[in-house]
């Protein structure tokens, strides 16, 4: 059969068409008498919807159709019928404001099944409703098998056999494997449906590109431009000139239109080189009162140079204790906190610092982020939370001194963005400082990874520094890749993990 087609099209539904696709109806529900739409009704739905109305032809002849309408769908009850949900089969539920598709019709025609035209006509749909921005697709599914069941089990138990492959059901076996996932039973759906026992599975299929209408002006990039500040370590003669650095980078990763300007861990170190003849403890409690001109500098930068801020981290002082913290300072003119967790031996025997308690994600008009510093990459548990949040891109300032701990916070980063289904860039410091006691060396290659899969870097490298090289890395990433990712992926890290037999929370 296959070798007799010449032609296979998918065609918008006409007027014209209404006899062939009685017929076809006609024959594909031969156990349903009368199951067939009159010609007033096809061109109805035609005048309201036509862009829901398609056909597949083969070589020109009717193979299959698919009728559908937008309806708001919070109007109906989660129990509807199919006479409600099609105003009494006068498609007066149909909306031009609806946000679902709601899938009326589908049928392939018998001698043209087996050449997988059914997933043509979903496929479409699916197109269709992102480029409408619905919420979804819905409809109530036929089980024409359960008939033979029906005396054993129950509609529920029924379709848990069907997708545990003990019970072969054709029909709901094609509309899981196109990604509907079943949500309720329908009882008395379809009226003369006795193969079904007038029962139905609402199938649903979520569009994980939909956008709520909003109604101000703002949007939320999907594109994201990524600013790595690669910064060299070198002597400052104060905090005026400090700042003039750090707005020359912004200035420059700003100029290429970069949606973020990141920094990383203790930048603002070289300052400690006045302080240098006092104790290590000291001298960073000298470099912590700093950091609130820092925050504040980079506030009016963010909006001076409409980029979002990333301040690597500084010392601050809090009920006199010592934290590493960095601030989210947004174009917008807010600013957020965010604390490292995981104190380093180094940091807590030397400086008396404490580790934070605090782990959130940040909303910006890119997405949600979250910022771990340094060490704390290396506790997946951490990101992982942040990754239950909804977080998108993962920023790691660090500061290391050596190629083995730089190899750490490298190789926890990538596992990051692989396990968590994220964007994850590493940020650091290159060059010397001899002036300034335990900061004296550096070692650093800032990078964006992202996860292995066939629409990203096969090696999950999106963009790398030169290594120990000062230097601005620019790199763009794309939100909707990570969507598509969790609902398509070869793997599905996110998804398929074992809730059933462990669970991650905050305390």
């Amino acid at each position: 059969m296959i070798r007799d087609i010449e032609n296979i099209e998918l065609q918008f539904l006409t007027p014209s068409d209404y006899q062939e696709l009685k017929n076809a109806m006609i024959e594909a529900y031969s156990n349903m008498p009368n199951s067939y739409w009159g010609e007033k009704q096809i061109k109805s739905l035609i005048k309201k919807f036509p862009e829901g109305q398609v056909v597949i032809k083969v070589n020109n002849q009717l193979a299959g159709c698919a009728l559908s309408i937008m309806v708001e769908y919070d109007k109906f009850d989660e129990h509807h019928t199919y006479k409600e949900i099609t105003g009494n089969y006068s498609f007066s539920t149909h909306s031009d404001e609806g946000d679902v598709l709601y899938g009326i019709d589908v049928f392939i025609k018998s001698e043209f099944r087996g050449l997988r035209l059914g997933r043509r006509l979903y496929d479409y749909r699916k197109e269709l409703c992102e480029r409408l921005n619905l919420r979804g697709i819905a409809f109530g599914g036929r089980i024409p098998n359960y008939h033979k069941h029906a005396e054993e089990i129950s509609p529920k138990e029924y379709i848990e056999k069907v997708k545990r492959k003990e019970i072969n059901d054709p029909v709901l076996n094609f509309q899981i494997s196109n990604d509907f996932h079943p949500s309720k039973i329908l009882k008395g759906y379809l009226e003369g449906d006795e193969a079904s026992n007038e029962f139905a599975v609402l199938l649903e299929w979520d569009n994980i590109f939909y956008q709520k209408k909003i109604r101000k002006a703002a949007t939320q990039k999907k594109n994201v431009r990524l600013g790595l500040i690669q910064w060299q370590m070198r002597p400052y003669k104060n905090l005026k000139e400090l700042m003039q650095q750090a707005e020359y980078f912004i200035d420059s990763v700003s100029a290429y239109r970069s949606d973020f300007a990141l920094f990383p861990e203790f930048f603002n170190a070289p300052l400690m080189a006045a302080n240098n003849h006092l104790p290590e403890s000291e001298a960073i409690r000298e470099l912590a009162k700093h950091t609130a001109n820092i925050v504040q500098k980079f506030s009016e930068l963010a909006i001076a140079y409409n980029i979002n801020v990333i301040t690597g981290s500084m010392p601050e002082m809090r009920n006199d204790l010592l934290y590493n913290v960095g601030y989210v300072c947004k174009r917008d003119g807010t600013t957020e906190r965010y604390e490292k967790l995981h104190i380093t031996p180094d940091e807590a025997k030397i400086w008396g610092m404490q580790g934070g308690n605090q782990i959130k994600t940040f909303d910006t008009d890119c997405g949600k982020i979250g910022v771990l510093i340094c060490y704390d990459s290396e506790f997946p548990e951490l990101s992982r939370l942040l990754a239950d949040e909804g977080m998108d891109i993962l920023v790691v300032p660090f500061l290391t001194d050596t190629q083995n701990g730089y190899s750490r916070v490298r190789h926890c980063a990538q596992a990051r963005a692989i396990e968590n289904e994220c964007y994850v860039a590493i940020v650091g410091s290159v060059g010397n400082l001899p002036a300034v006691h335990n900061m004296d060396i550096q070692f650093a290659q800032s990078m964006v990874f992202t996860p292995c899969d066939f629409s990203f870097p096969a090696n999950g490298i999106k963009g790398e520094a030169t290594t120990n090289t000062e230097m601005i890395l620019i790199t763009d990433v794309d939100i909707d890749l990570l969507r598509e990712l969790n609902q398509f992926g070869s793997v599905k890290n996110l998804r398929d993990r074992r809730k059933d037999l462990f669970e991650l929370k905050k305390r």
